[in-house]
């Protein structure tokens, strides 16, 4: 069983099973026909609901949209909440880690102390993303929206 901040419920060995098992579902739904990389994710939400999403690839690679970002479109569809765990998976089922970009995306919706699995093992999001930018950044620059506060007019 793995505990991260005391705000983050324990996370055991179901727990993770569970979520690998929701990520390679996810993961045999991606839409990959440019790289042939299939992706799935899946999160344990604060309520206990479970979220996943795939990777959606585009002919302009660009805009091709990663599985978490597939995972938190799911979170915030069925009702917001804070991500506690999460896992990733491959073509090939095997854990792998979030891109620069999802490592943000994700840390957005991340409860303190989000555990994910890695391939080298379980870290939290502040081990992943280290000095990490949040909405307490934007609340530090007068007249800048953040979360709470909504657009800026």
């Amino acid at each position: 069983m793995t505990t991260a901040a005391q705000d983050v419920p324990p996370v055991d060995d179901e727990v993770w099973e569970r979520l690998r098992a929701l990520a390679v579902d996810a993961m045999e739904h991606a839409y990959a026909p440019y790289s042939r990389f299939r992706v799935g994710a899946a999160a344990l939400v604060d309520d206990g609901r479970l979220v996943s999403g795939c990777n959606v690839e585009n002919a302009g690679y660009g805009v091709t949209l990663c599985a978490e970002c597939g995972l938190v479109s799911d979170l915030v569809r069925t009702g917001g909440g804070r991500l506690v765990a999460f896992a990733c998976v491959d073509g090939r089922g095997e854990a792998c880690s979030p891109c620069g970009r999802c490592r943000q995306v994700l840390s957005e919706h991340a409860a303190p102390g989000m555990l994910l699995s890695m391939p080298g093992g379980t870290m939290t999001i502040d081990e992943v993303l280290p000095g990490r930018f949040t909405d307490g950044d934007l609340a530090a620059v007068p007249g800048a929206a953040t979360a709470a506060t909504g657009p800026a007019s």
